[in-house]
Order: structure tokens, then sequence, then C-alpha cells
């Protein structure tokens, strides 16, 4: 399994179902990568096609496979409305080091919502090679004179 940095290219959503009545919504997306979450800022007033623009970075350990998009609409005087996930498989990008932005379907109780534009790169995490000669106590310099 890969280890190392993951940069997540948020760059905007499409079609999303309104789920404000009387306003356009203001679109937020919190982006999980395991056991490490993000929040992108709010696309105030953007509505179903919001723009964002933004890079985070994530730490990838063992058993990181994917990595999931939770966009949420933010309220101000009740609980934020659930739009909708998108889940990101990861194993492409250990592959390829690099995706370009490309549309993720956008579900909600498995039904499409829309779709959310995401890039992808990976760095691997140097393997450091051992210096056996180092690595052993420091026999080499034991030269002891009988």
């Amino acid at each position: 399994m890969p280890h190392g940095t993951l940069e997540v290219l948020l760059v905007n959503a499409k079609g999303l179902e309104d789920t404000d009545f009387l306003n356009n919504m203001d679109p937020y997306v919190v982006i999980t990568c395991r056991t490490q979450d993000q929040k992108s800022s709010v696309a105030s007033g953007q509505g179903s096609d919001p723009e964002w623009n933004e890079t985070f970075m994530f730490t990838v350990t063992e058993g990181t496979s994917e990595l999931r998009m939770k966009i949420l609409d933010k309220d101000t005087f009740t609980e934020d409305d659930f739009v909708g996930e998108a889940t990101i498989p990861l194993e492409p990008v250990f592959i390829e080091g690099k995706i370009a932005p490309i549309a993720y379907n956008v579900v909600k109780e498995e039904e499409y919502k829309g779709e959310i534009w995401v890039g992808l790169s990976f760095t691997p995490e140097e393997t450091r090679s051992l210096d056996f000669e180092e690595s052993y106590g420091g026999w080499k310099h034991s030269e002891a004179s009988y």
C-alpha cells in the first residue's frame, strides 16, 4: 500500500440539486481521506453550479483506498442540508501519479444529484535505504588494540 502525500484540487460542481427554495444554496464540501477531514470554503449564493478552485493536502497511510466528498448546503438558522456525496477510488492516482480534473457522480440515496470536478496528484514517500555500517551500532568503529 502506498504512503505519501495526496493533493486534492477541488474545482467545482455542476447540476447539483438545489436544496434551498427561496434563494440560491451556499454549498461547501467536507473531504475525507480515511481519518482526516478538511472543509472547503462556502460558495455563497452560487447555487447548483458552485466553484471553489481550492487545494487540499492529505497524508496517505496504510489502508487508504478512497476519498469521500460530502457536499452540504450552509444554512444560517437550521442544520446544514446534505446535498450528496461522491466516492473517489485512489488506486488510479497511486498508479498514474497525477489525474487531471474529471467529473465524479454526486449521489444521494442512490440517486444521481449532479457531478463534482476533482483533480488528484500523489507524491510517494521516499523509502530510505539503510546504511548498514551505521545501523548496527557502529561496529565499524570498534577497533580494539590488544
